[in-house]
Parts: C-alpha cells; sequence; structure tokens
C-alpha cells in the first residue's frame, strides 16, 4: 500500500486553492461563468419576443453584486488627514461615475434587445409552458429612477431596494441613478441637476423619450443629526403633534418641496410626456437599529430630548411623514404627476423593518407591488 505524502503543498498551490475557493464564492471561475452565460443566451429563442433575463443574457450584460456601500465596509485607515480625506472623496466620486456609465451602458443594450424584439414577461412557475400569457408579447415601459437607499438598498445579499425587485416584476429593465442616503436638496442640487437634465433631454440611450421616471426622495432630509431642530424636550402633558417644533419642520419640508417642485418643473421644460412618479415610505419605527455603520437616523434624538418610549416616539414619527405626505398630494395636482401614498402598507413592528429607515426583504416586497399596481394603471397595455 502505497504510504501518504506527507509533503505540504507548495505556495502556489495553496494560493491557486485558495484563489479557487474564493472564484468558487463568487459564482466559480471566469470558464464557468462564461458558461452559464452561453447555456443562458442558448435557452433564450432565436427570434420572438423575449424576457428581461434573456435580454440581458443576448446583450452579455452580467448582473454583478455592487458594493457601493465598500467605503463605509473597508477597515478603517490607522489616521486620517485632510490630504487622505480629500483623495478618498475623489476616488469614491470616480467609483460613482464608473458604476453610472455601466448601469447606461447595460441598460441600452438590454433595452435594445427588449426593443427590438418585444418584451415578454417571464413564466410563472405554476405556468404551463404553452400558456398563451406566458408567449404574449408588449412594448417594455422605459423608465428611470433616481432617489435615496429604498431605491438603491446595496446592503449584500438582499436582492436590492425597490427598483430591482420592481424590474423583475414588470420584467423590463429600469435605469437606476439612485444614490444611498441621497437628500432632495442635493438631487436637485448643480450637479445632479445637470445630470436629470441631461437624461431627460437625451431620452432613453435604446431611443424614444422616458415614459416613466420614478422619484423617491425626502425622508433623509427630515432624519439623522439635523431632526434634533425639529423635535422639543419631551412633554408628557402634549400630544404627538405639538411635541415637534413646527415652524422648523415646516421650514425643512419648504427645502424638500423646493427640490420637487424644481423637478417638475424640469419635466415640463425637457420631457413633458414623461410621467413622474412620487411616493411617501412609512412609519417608521425608532428603534435603534442601523446598517453597516450607518444609523440609527431616529432614536438618538429621541433619546436626547428625552422621550420616555418607543411608542412616544413612534407618535412622533408618523405625524412627520403624515406632513411629508400631504406636500407630495399637493404636488400631485400637476399634470402628469402620480403620488403612492405607501404609507400604511407595513404592520408597525419591528420584524417589517430590517432597521429603522429600510423595509425588510417582504416589506420591500409589498411596495414593489403599489409600484406595479399604479403602473399598470396608467399603461394598461404595456404592464402585464
Amino acid at each position: 500500500m502505497a504510504r501518504k505524502s506527507t509533503t505540504k503543498p507548495s505556495r502556489r498551490a495553496a494560493s491557486s486553492a485558495r484563489a479557487t475557493k474564493r472564484s468558487a464564492s463568487r459564482g466559480g471561475s471566469s470558464k464557468t461563468r462564461a458558461a452559464k452565460a452561453r447555456s443562458a443566451r442558448a435557452v433564450a429563442p432565436a427570434k420572438g419576443p423575449v424576457t428581461l433575463e434573456e435580454a440581458r443574457a443576448i446583450a452579455r450584460v452580467r448582473q454583478v453584486a455592487r458594493a457601493p456601500m465598500k467605503a463605509a465596509l473597508r477597515a478603517k485607515p490607522p489616521a486620517a488627514t485632510p490630504a487622505s480625506v480629500g483623495e478618498e472623496r475623489k476616488k469614491l466620486e470616480k467609483e460613482r461615475q464608473q458604476e453610472l456609465a455601466r448601469r447606461v451602458r447595460d441598460y441600452k443594450a438590454t433595452m435594445s434587445v427588449m426593443k427590438k424584439r418585444g418584451a415578454r414577461r417571464p413564466r410563472a412557475k405554476t405556468e404551463p409552458m404553452e400558456g398563451a400569457a406566458a408567449e404574449a408579447s408588449f412594448a417594455p415601459l422605459q423608465i428611470f429612477a433616481e432617489g435615496d437607499s429604498w431605491f438603491d438598498y446595496p446592503v449584500p445579499f438582499f436582492n436590492g431596494g425597490i427598483v430591482p425587485r420592481l424590474e423583475s416584476l414588470l420584467g423590463v429593465p429600469i435605469l437606476n441613478l439612485a444614490k444611498a442616503g441621497d437628500e432632495v436638496r442635493y438631487m436637485l442640487g448643480v450637479e445632479e441637476r445637470k445630470l436629470l437634465s441631461k437624461h431627460f433631454a437625451d431620452g432613453c440611450p435604446a431611443g424614444g423619450p422616458w415614459d416613466v421616471l420614478l422619484f423617491s426622495g425626502g425622508g433623509n432630509d427630515i432624519v439623522a443629526n439635523p431632526m434634533a431642530l425639529w423635535i422639543k424636550d419631551f412633554d408628557p402633558a402634549a400630544g404627538p403633534a405639538q411635541q415637534i417644533n413646527q415652524p422648523r419642520f415646516t421650514a425643512a419640508l419648504a427645502l424638500v418641496r423646493a427640490g420637487y417642485e424644481d423637478l417638475i418643473t424640469l419635466r415640463d421644460q425637457i420631457s413633458p410626456t414623461t410621467r413622474l412618479v412620487f411616493h411617501s415610505y412609512d412609519f417608521a419605527i425608532p428603534d435603534g437599529r442601523g446598517v453597516c455603520f450607518y444609523g440609527p437616523w431616529l432614536k438618538p434624538t429621541f433619546d436626547l430630548r428625552g422621550f420616555p418610549s418607543q411608542g412616544e416616539a413612534f407618535k412622533v414619527v408618523s405625524v412627520m411623514l403624515q406632513q411629508f405626505a400631504t406636500l407630495l398630494a399637493t404636488l400631485a395636482t400637476h399634470a402628469g404627476v402620480t403620488f403612492i401614498n405607501t404609507q400604511g402598507t407595513l404592520i408597525p413592528r419591528k420584524s417589517s423593518w430590517h432597521n429603522e429607515l429600510h423595509p425588510s426583504r417582504k416589506g420591500f416586497d409589498k411596495f414593489v407591488e403599489r409600484f406595479r399596481t399604479e403602473l399598470k394603471t396608467l399603461f394598461p397595455t404595456r404592464v402585464v
């Protein structure tokens, strides 16, 4: 019987083994991933309408796991200097621009295939292969999105926020310009205003004007550190609305309103046929939960102001969000503007939320259904 070798593997062999293991954890080797892509393209029909995933396979668009929060997830540097902070900001901005360029390229490639061949929704698991509905073709909606983490939720292994889930439900790609943590005052500031104006003017990268702009904004403008400015010290004799310094909070909402009004004006001037769709979040629970190195955004203010319980703080948050919803409802009186009042979608309990500001996986799915229903009403022949 041959003896087992006791020779230790070489460094090169060990390194290769580690690389193989890492590659497997990312979905296999480059050859394996290429084989999967070829297989996906082979499954796509040679002609006729295609599903979103088939179009992506034909266009060779590989859905990759992005990590916009990677800066927060990196090991913290031993010491920060003005120069190092400046360099890091430049690096992050460069990465952001590269990511946006990639999204545009991938969107254009995928949508071009679907417009050329027609769109077909994926077959439901319970639907027979020969079902007529499975083969029905429709003209894909041309949608882009701007907003905050409700549209671009970059937590690993979470399947994203509203936009990627809505893509799957509608069966069409959505050009997502959203950025976690963004505020309306910045989304309609100089740089991002230029970007929005350009996309309105250029239209869909695959040709024609945009049908819809989904916009998510305002939540980050009224929470976190500045929130302490419009929440009073707790008064046990006062109701939830009286715990708010209303003149200050009204001023904060006025900035949010100004951003939305300017967005409507931009649309009217540059792309008047594009439908604007807004939403109002839901009643967040100030329980002190954050994500990665972000948050909490609510509880610190209520702790500072001496609120005795989470329940008392929740009542105040609800009043604030109701005022925000009222603001959006008044904006929906403009032509071509749709407001989805998503408040009350979730059962107000901890399990409905991933943290203080973001729904659970199932919670996000519920909001996506609300968006699909509204888009179906607006475009009955193009949402199946």
